[in-house]
């Protein structure tokens, strides 16, 4: 019997550690009146003028979000065409720093539930989140978006190319895919 409760706590307690296990928040939007596979070109959009007095050069995640968003559309068929792209390529990032908090009860069990004590901590994290926008290049038109939101661990920011990759790739989860 006491082997069997401490199964039983050994169980909730993975899956409660599970259910705190962050996984990104990936989304999609797409205009349904295009099929994204009509269009054969892309390019970026360029940063604009007031951006590059502000900064003075371009950033190496920017550069590293653009490679792997090229990688992923030239697998998915498209040319990179700079000169006459069908579509004009947005990618955006951004990390802000978010607060957590968590009530948690304690262990003593109170005969009456308004006497319960819980302990309330805050957790700091930082979290990423990437958005990658399709237009139409003659239309001028949102033609889809993809965006990807998550928890930015240590992990994530000692390897930043894996991070990018990895993002990118998740984003493209939720693009269509060519019909058979």
């Amino acid at each position: 019997m006491f082997t069997k409760s401490r199964l039983i706590a050994a169980v909730l307690c993975a899956a409660a550690l599970a259910g705190c296990a962050t996984t990104p928040t990936t989304f999609a939007q797409k205009d349904p009146q295009v099929d994204l596979y009509e269009f054969k070109t892309f390019s970026f959009f360029e940063p604009s003028d007031a951006q590059l007095r502000r900064t003075g050069y371009s950033t190496l995640v920017g550069e590293q979000v653009r490679e792997a968003t090229r990688a992923h559309l030239e697998s998915l068929g498209y040319v990179y065409d700079p000169a006459r792209p069908d579509l004009r390529v947005n990618v955006m990032v951004s990390v802000q720093q978010r607060t957590e908090i968590r009530s948690t009860p304690n262990a003593a069990r109170l005969p009456y539930r308004a006497w319960g004590t819980s302990s309330i901590d805050t957790v700091d994290y930082r979290e990423g989140t990437l958005a990658i926008d399709l237009v139409d290049a003659r239309r001028r038109s949102m033609v889809w978006r993809g965006v990807v939101q998550d928890k930015l661990t240590r992990k994530n920011l000692q390897h930043p190319d894996e991070t990018i990759r990895d993002a990118v790739k998740e984003v493209f989860t939720r693009y269509p895919r060519k019909a058979a």
